[in-house]
C-alpha cells in the first residue's frame, strides 16, 4: 500500500462514525468486516488487535469532536442532561462533520439541527433551541470582528436617510423564553470539568445543576463583545424592530417606520425610545458607517 492509499484508508477508518454506546462500528457501509480491514494495514500487538488500536484512534478522533461542540453548548447540556446530550450531539456531527481548519465553526449548525430534531429534547424543545442559539450567539460574538464606530461627530450627522452598519459582532435574538438567565446560572455555577460531555471524558458529572424555572417569556435580547467581553443585553421589542431593520439595509426613516408599524405607543413615547436605542447603540460603539466585504470575516485571537 502506498503512503497516499495509507493516509487516505487511515483518515476514512478514524472518521468513521461511532456507534449509539461510542464504540467502533464492526462493519463498514459496504458490509466489510472492519477487523479486517484494520488488519490490512495495523499490526497487532501483545496486548491489543488491529481492530482496538485503531479504534483508539476511531475514539479518540469523535470525542475530540464532541468535546469541542460540548464545550460550547454548556447550559444545553446541563438543560438536557447527558443521556440526551450526548446522542444529540453525536448524530449533529454525523450529520455536520467539521470541514473548516478551525473546530470554533463546528457547532454553528447545531440550533437549526436541534430546531428540526425536536426528538432529543423531548418537551423541552422550545426551550432547549432557545439555549443553543444564545450559546451560539455567544461564541460568534466572542471572536468575530470589530469595526471602528461612528466619532461622536459622525453620529451627530445621522439622517433619515443614512444607512448603517452594524457591529459584525453583535447578534440579535427574539426568543420565546428569558434563557439569558439560564444561562448566566450555569456560567456561575458549574466547574469547567462539570459542563464538558461524559462522552468526551467518560467521566460522570458528579453533581447535577439545580436549574432556575422558565416560563415562556418573549425577550429580545443583544449580545455583543464590549472590550474583550461579551454581554447580553435586553431590549425592548421597539428597538430590537430598529436595530435588526437597520441591520438589513433599510434607511435610518425606513427603520423607524417598520419598529413602530403596531407599536401601541404615542409620538412621546416614540420619541423617547428612538433616543434611548440611539443613545444606547452609540455608547457601545454598534454603528458603523455601512461595510466592506471583510466585516464578515472571523477575527482570529
Amino acid at each position: 500500500m502506498r503512503l497516499l492509499e495509507l493516509q487516505r484508508r487511515m483518515a476514512e477508518d478514524v472518521r468513521r462514525p461511532l456507534t449509539a454506546d461510542f464504540q467502533m462500528q464492526e462493519t463498514a457501509g459496504d458490509g466489510t468486516s472492519v477487523s479486517s480491514i484494520a488488519a490490512s494495514y495495523i499490526s497487532p500487538n501483545d496486548r491489543l488487535s488491529s481492530f482496538e488500536r485503531l479504534e483508539i484512534y476511531n475514539r479518540q478522533y469523535w470525542f475530540r469532536l464532541i468535546s469541542a461542540v460540548s464545550e460550547d453548548f454548556p447550559t444545553l447540556n446541563a438543560l438536557l442532561g447527558s443521556r440526551r446530550f450526548e446522542p444529540l450531539i453525536l448524530a449533529y456531527i454525523n450529520e455536520n462533520p467539521s470541514t473548516s481548519w478551525t473546530l470554533r465553526d463546528l457547532g454553528a449548525k447545531l440550533p437549526q439541527f436541534l430546531e428540526s430534531h425536536p426528538e432529543f429534547a423531548g418537551r423541552r424543545h422550545r426551550l432547549a433551541v432557545d439555549v443553543a442559539r444564545l450559546e451560539w450567539a455567544y461564541v460568534d460574538a466572542f471572536d468575530r470582528k470589530h469595526r471602528t464606530p461612528l466619532t461622536a461627530e459622525e453620529t451627530q450627522n445621522i439622517r433619515p436617510d443614512s444607512r448603517l452598519s452594524l457591529q459584525p459582532h453583535l447578534q440579535l435574538l427574539e426568543l420565546s423564553y428569558p434563557v439569558d438567565t439560564l444561562v448566566l446560572a450555569v456560567k456561575k455555577g458549574a466547574p469547567e470539568a462539570e459542563i464538558v460531555s461524559s462522552a468526551a471524558t467518560r467521566l460522570e458529572t458528579k453533581t447535577r445543576l439545580k436549574l432556575p424555572s422558565m416560563k415562556q417569556q418573549r425577550v429580545w435580547l443583544a449580545v455583543h463583545r464590549y472590550e474583550d467581553s461579551v454581554y447580553y443585553r435586553r431590549l425592548g421589542r421597539e428597538a430590537f424592530l430598529l436595530l435588526n431593520a437597520l441591520h438589513s439595509g433599510m434607511s435610518v426613516s425606513e427603520a423607524v417606520g417598520h419598529a413602530f408599524k403596531d407599536a401601541k405607543l404615542n409620538d412621546e413615547q416614540q420619541a423617547a425610545v428612538l433616543r434611548e436605542s440611539f443613545a444606547h447603540a452609540s455608547e457601545l460603539g454598534w454603528f458603523c458607517l455601512p461595510g466592506a466585504e471583510e466585516d464578515s470575516r472571523l477575527l482570529v485571537m
